[in-house]
């Protein structure tokens, strides 16, 4: 009788089971639908980035606040579940600043520079240009300086390294350093290291305004105004700086306003105002790749004669930042997480950073709402957040992660972001090695929107850049909490690369429709492949995971270093052993996928729901054990010991960042004991990466 029960239960299961999967179409039906015409909608597109670029909207802002409720009311009119989660952060807006050039060649007493970007004939936007702030470094120190006016080029250290080959010590200047190469907030870092007492920030024409093309600029041309500032963070962590490592909810512990300030002040000023203050300047005349344009001054290193007077005050307050969390459950696993993020802040309008990537955000979603109402519900939830203040410092997603460290360590699959989705032609992507393949075979799949002759991946691997995926070392955008807090697979994808009027004023609608993206296509076509990816992720049974690339990419990266270090006596020999052991575990955990893959049989009721819910844990937690709890030395929060940024450049990075700090100081001091301490690093990635291939393979030692 017991018999007969268990056999009616079972054939009633398997009836059910037959007729879900007769009546439900197949996952790769809906990932096919998703990327037709008929779901995307590029007028769509245009209206929400049109939208939310009418004003000026600065992370803990009215304006800012009203965003957020654009893209929660347009989520809930694609029927898609969204709230608002608060922090109370620290923010700094600029009180007062001024700058003023003496001691100058000419007959002229002084300067005084008004520090204004311009508007222009017919400029839509000029109604609301008295709402931008005034230009500014966000976290800069307030005080006023006056000394000697030193170039510095790009304030690298190798900069610094030239001019001391010069016999130029900038101690005790102004230094005047020019945008690019590095982060705004290591060359104020790097000259403060330096003794300078303040910094001046400009975009030389030579990389900004079009160089020696001689098409005008905008609105003319796509090329940054004479005028036009790019203003920004010159912090150099991630996070509320008052809540460092922790979340910043309401009455919780914080760091003193004297903890948080910067190190020296600073401003950012336009290229007509840096060519000027350049006009002062004398000494050694600077090496050919240190000059500007060719109709501009010649360049030379001083210091002075020209002499600047920085003045800035700043304010530093508690406000509220809102970051939007869109959730669609999963239907089969919803304790696993795929998710999608994108800043919503901007420092002006922020056509192209960051609300490109909100309107292209707000596409997949309103695309993932057609796919449900046709029956799809994903196998894992997805998760869509539009974060906030991002560009104070990554601040909106770090608080988020560290609110929801334990979840996310146990429960998140992989992150997906998107930050300035268009600035222009060329796709780009870098992400975690895992996953490399996933995202050429997404773009395998999409027509390149530039070129309706072939696909994206066959642009890309034609293009200069070749099909290279980057790496996720730097601190650039909101992935950095996500990778190097955590330890959780993710990517990063783009339309074009740097782009001139970034972070300035110029950065609005008229410059999207007329140089970013005037169709939109390319806004579709960063949503199309960022869906596919996240659908790829959220519906296949075994995650589509591939770590004989990340054993491909530490071998490389391990030869790189074994070049540097050649004649140093560092024993490299345990690193490419786990290396070794890291392809092994990756192949057989390969074939442990094709193993289920082909004895599967054609009912889900009878797939091995456990055998392959393990195998995706370990797929999925492989990525943590890259991590050590105590982080990069004198970086704590840094605990990814292959992915982090350069210590003297927060948007670039180096593979095994720990190794490079400790090679870097070695060089330095040339003593035993600090060579020593190399070894001890390549020690810790050795283990790192070893525990990696026993998180792949599933069984105690």
């Amino acid at each position: 009788m017991i018999q007969t029960a268990i056999s009616a239960a079972l054939f009633l299961a398997l009836s059910f089971s037959f007729s879900l999967f007769i009546s439900s179409p197949p996952k790769p039906y809906y990932h096919s639908l998703f990327l037709t015409t008929s779901l995307s909608d590029n007028a769509s597109v245009s209206h929400n980035l049109y939208m939310l670029t009418r004003r000026p909207h600065v992370a803990g802002t009215q304006a800012n606040e009203e965003a957020a409720t654009y893209v929660m009311s347009t989520l809930a009119s694609y029927n898609v579940k969204s709230h608002i989660v608060s922090y109370e952060v620290s923010l700094t807006y600029p009180v007062s600043r001024s700058l003023t050039l003496t001691n100058l060649p000419t007959a002229q007493q002084s300067i005084r520079f008004d520090l204004n970007q311009e508007t222009y004939d017919g400029d839509p936007y000029a109604d609301v240009a008295d709402e931008i702030l005034p230009t500014f470094h966000a976290y800069a120190k307030s005080g006023n300086v006056i000394g000697p006016v030193a170039y510095v080029n790009y304030g690298r250290v190798e900069d610094y390294s030239e001019l001391k080959e010069m016999g130029v010590n900038v101690s005790g200047s102004v230094v005047l350093a020019r945008y690019g190469k590095i982060y705004r907030g290591d060359i104020v870092h790097n000259a403060y290291e330096e003794g300078a007492i303040g910094a001046v920030i400009y975009t030389d024409r030579k990389d900004y305004g079009g160089g020696e093309s001689g098409d005008g600029w905008f609105p003319k041309a796509k090329w940054m105004p004479p005028s036009g500032v790019q203003v920004g963070s010159v912090y150099n962590e991630a996070g509320d700086p008052s809540t460092p490592g922790w979340p910043s909810i309401q009455g919780c512990e914080r760091l003193s306003d004297d903890e948080v300030g910067g190190l020296i002040p600073s401003l950012p000023v336009s290229a007509a105002d840096g060519e000027t203050i350049m006009g002062s300047v004398g000494g050694p005349v600077a090496g050919e790749n240190w000059q500007g344009s060719k109709d501009g001054p010649t360049y030379r290193v001083g210091p002075g004669p020209g002499v600047l007077n920085l003045s800035y005050t700043g304010n530093l307050t508690i406000a509220t930042i809102q970051n939007v969390i869109a959730v669609i459950e999963g239907a089969e696993e919803p304790d696993r997480f795929v998710i999608l993020g994108n800043h919503r802040d901007a420092w002006t309008f922020g056509a192209v950073d960051p609300n490109s990537g909100t309107a292209a955000l707000l596409e997949v979603a309103q695309r993932f709402a057609k796919l449900q109402r046709k029956g799809w519900r994903p196998r894992r939830t997805i998760i869509m957040c539009n974060w906030d203040a991002e560009e104070y410092g990554l601040i909106g997603s770090t608080e988020w992660v560290e609110d929801n460290r334990e979840l996310l360590a146990s429960r998140a699959v992989a992150y997906l972001n998107v930050d300035c989705a268009v600035a222009g032609a060329g796709f780009h992507a870098s992400a975690t090695p895992q996953l490399d393949e996933l995202i050429k075979q997404a773009t395998q799949q999409v027509q390149d929107p530039d070129n309706s002759s072939q696909t994206i991946y066959e642009s890309w691997l034609s293009s200069s850049s070749s099909a290279l995926i980057g790496r996720l070392g730097g601190a650039g955008s909101d992935y950095a909490a996500f990778v190097q807090h955590i330890g959780i697979a993710s990517a990063d994808i783009s339309f074009g690369g740097g782009y001139p009027v970034y972070h300035s004023m110029y950065d609005d609608f008229v410059w999207m429709k007329n140089f970013g993206d005037p169709m939109f296509q390319r806004h579709l076509a960063v949503a199309s492949i960022w869906g596919l990816v996240a659908l790829q992720l959220a519906d296949e049974e075994i995650l589509p995971f591939n770590y004989l690339s990340y054993a491909s990419e530490l071998q490389k990266c391990a030869k790189e270093l074994e070049d540097e270090i050649f004649g140093k006596n560092i024993n490299l020999h345990p690193l490419f052993k786990s290396i070794a052991e890291l392809r092994k575990a990756a192949t057989k955990i390969e074939e442990e996928r094709k193993a289920i893959e082909e004895n599967r049989g054609w009912l889900p009721i009878l797939k091995d729901h456990i055998r392959v819910r393990e195998l995706n844990d370990r797929l999925m937690m492989a990525e943590r054990a890259f991590t050590d709890p105590d982080g990069l030395s004198d970086r704590t929060w840094n605990k990814h010991l292959v992915y982090a940024p350069s210590k003297h450049n927060d948007y670039g990075s180096k593979s095994f960042p720990g190794i490079d700090d400790a090679i870097q100081k070695a060089m330095s001091l040339s003593t035993v004991e600090s060579w020593h301490y190399v070894q001890h690093e390549v020690w810790r990635v050795s283990r790192a990466v070893r525990h990696v291939s026993l998180v792949l393979g599933g069984e105690l030692t």
